[in-house]
């Protein structure tokens, strides 16, 4: 009965992660079928932010395919070895796309797709050819590669933790152990939550415009992001500490929350060649070291881990 249960868990898990992948591996399949028969990729038929998401949709795909050989072989360590397995398929799948494919501007002549995506970055691709950018515009750096900080931090986080769910539920039909089953619940919300916002970025790029201040929506939609990063990060840790000593099982999940809303600033002020976009007008909103964070961003990041601490009390409340 239980071989039954867990074979529909893992066909469903399956179509549950190609349906979820069928638009990353939609890009994957045009920018292939353009460089077989063109060479390059015209801009105005690059699809959006096919780095990171294609990647992203391989290794998933593998870690989910090859679930019962990982669960049966390597025991309790499958999440671990499903996790380090496709966090090698992305970056083999992600260095092949950034090595092979070139895009063709009007503007750039060619430009290799890892340049391209650093330019999206700023501005969606349709404004890029006509807007005027000066020589002090600090959106506009040169190319430099650590502007995948953020790229390869968003891919780890989602891989990891969407494999924790399906992993964690996996663990959960076949052994009937429900000890982890709130942990688990509010870990899916979060990287589902997550993963739409990722979703919702690639079509708008939140309507940031290019300008170093952005609109009401913008900052709302960008402390958002933020703050479901950072809560994945710290429920993923809170479902493998549950029922530990609180400063394993809520402390730790809380101070990794925040540290990945700290690091995921970082990597904007990487991108955005030593700035961070200005949420708002206000005192609140000014810098507090040079061009980096404000009162508001602080608050951002403190916010990320007071919720998580709140939810890690929650799933561990009742435990020993």
């Amino acid at each position: 009965m239980k071989n039954k249960r867990f074979t529909l868990y893992y066909v469903l898990s399956l179509i549950g992660v190609l349906l979820i992948s069928a638009y990353p591996l939609k890009m994957a399949n045009d920018v292939v079928t353009l460089m077989t028969t063109v060479g390059t990729v015209p801009a105005e038929s690059f699809p959006k932010y096919i780095i990171p998401y294609a990647p992203i949709a391989f290794s998933l795909l593998f870690g989910t395919a090859l679930m019962p050989l990982f669960m049966r072989f390597l025991k309790r360590f499958a999440l671990l070895g499903a996790s380090a397995s496709s966090l090698g398929v992305f970056l083999i799948s992600e260095l092949l796309l950034e090595s092979k494919v070139i895009v063709s501007s009007t503007t750039t002549t060619l430009i290799p797709l890892e340049g391209w995506q650093m330019y999206m970055c700023y501005i969606p691709p349709m404004q890029f050819e006509t807007r005027t950018w000066t020589a002090i515009d600090v959106l506009m750096g040169e190319y430099s590669p650590s502007f995948k900080i953020h790229f390869y931090l968003i891919s780890a986080v989602l891989i990891i933790s969407i494999l924790n769910c399906l992993y964690g539920f996996a663990h959960m039909v076949q052994s009937g152990n429900k000890s982890r089953l709130r942990a688990l619940i509010l870990q899916s919300i979060s990287s589902t939550s997550f993963l739409g916002m990722c979703i919702l970025a690639c079509f708008t790029a939140f309507y940031r415009d290019g300008e170093i201040t952005v609109s009401p929506l913008s900052a709302f939609l960008m402390c958002l992001f933020f703050i479901l990063l950072g809560l994945t990060v710290g429920l993923f840790t809170a479902s493998l500490t549950l029922g530990r000593r609180r400063a394993l099982s809520v402390t730790l999940p809380a101070v990794l929350s925040s540290l990945t809303v700290l690091l995921m600033y970082i990597a904007e002020a990487c991108l955005l060649s030593g700035h961070l976009y200005i949420l708002g007008k206000g005192a609140i909103f000014e810098p507090i070291f040079g061009n980096f964070v404000s009162v508001f961003d602080v608050l951002v990041i403190l916010v990320s881990g007071a919720i998580c601490a709140v939810l890690a009390i929650l799933i561990n409340k009742g435990k020993k």
